[in-house]
């Protein structure tokens, strides 16, 4: 069993409700060879635990969904020892029962993006260029952690927060959204929710051997459904930003809630944090000896 750093990833709000509640507080910078992270990652203790977080969009949302450096931010916080990775981000809801306000525990990803480093070792460069490292394929046909997934909502459970505990989650590029073509399309693919931050950073948690969990904020329903034609932009703006308020609140008491109950959040068994045992198919004198060290931090 570990009892290691908790790591979470999210909003604005995220950050400042913990910054009220860690003590030991402290922002600390660091650089990765994925260059710096969206800041500076604000560490401290919540009870008994040791937590890092990052807000995902940086200081002032400057980061739009295709420039987030999802590498070296899941890079720090593995850097700094988390063993787990609790996200949030707000999505679309593309179903009836998915009422905006509504929060789901992701367990499924369909991925469109396409201008995104989706890997530790094979980050974009020339197609001319070899990554430095080899082949690396990852396990992902369950992407996020069923142990973990089944705490939060245990969690959730105790503390009276209504939550869906599933959710298919389709990661668009962005940054404009869906056509409605394409909303319906995605309805017909099976997907649940729709947005554009949860990828590749479940797929950087996956190579980094983290037990990662994403909970999903619906702030409305995606364009498939028809708007009340009597209702104006404005209107409609302020409704978005009710229902992501309610959510995050939601939200935020969840994930409060995760991190003072006893669960034990990380196993050394779990699947998760032996996701690289059979991932690499390179041989060993073939891997470039500087990238190997440089992504020692991700075995550990």
């Amino acid at each position: 069993m570990s009892n290691g750093l908790t790591g979470l990833i999210g909003g604005t709000g995220l950050g400042d409700a913990l910054s009220e509640r860690l003590s030991d507080l402290k922002a600390v910078r660091i650089d990765t060879p994925f260059g710096k992270p969206s800041g500076p990652v604000l560490t401290g203790k919540f009870g008994g635990r040791e937590i890092a977080f990052i807000n995902r969009h940086g200081a002032g949302h400057k980061f739009g969904p295709s420039e987030v450096p999802y590498a070296a931010n899941v890079y720090a916080l593995k850097k700094l020892g988390a063993t787990v990775l609790i996200s949030s981000g707000a999505v679309g809801s593309l179903r009836e029962e998915i009422k905006p306000g509504d929060l789901v525990i992701v367990d499924q990803f369909i991925d469109k993006t396409f201008k995104r480093q989706n890997s530790f070792f094979a980050p974009l460069r020339p197609r001319s260029e070899a990554s430095g490292y080899g082949a690396v394929h990852c396990e992902f046909a369950q992407p996020t952690c069923g142990r973990l997934r089944d705490h939060i909502s245990q969690a959730a459970k105790q503390a009276d927060i209504n939550v869906h505990k599933s959710g298919t989650y389709v990661c668009m590029e962005g940054p404009q959204f869906s056509t409605r073509a394409e909303s319906l399309m995605h309805r017909a693919w099976g997907g649940d929710l729709i947005g554009m931050t949860a990828l590749p950073e479940a797929k950087l948690a996956r190579e980094a051997q983290m037990c990662y969990a994403l909970i999903a904020l619906a702030s409305d329903y995606d364009c498939w459904k028809e708007t009340e034609t009597s209702k104006d932009k404005q209107t409609l703006l302020e409704e978005i930003i009710g229902n992501l308020q309610a959510a995050t609140g939601n939200c935020l008491n969840l994930i409060t809630a995760v991190l003072a109950s006893d669960s034990q959040l990380s196993f050394d068994d779990c699947q998760c944090r032996k996701s690289l045992e059979l991932a690499v198919w390179t041989r060993n004198e073939q891997i470039d000896s500087a990238k190997k060290k440089e992504l020692d931090v991700l075995f550990d």
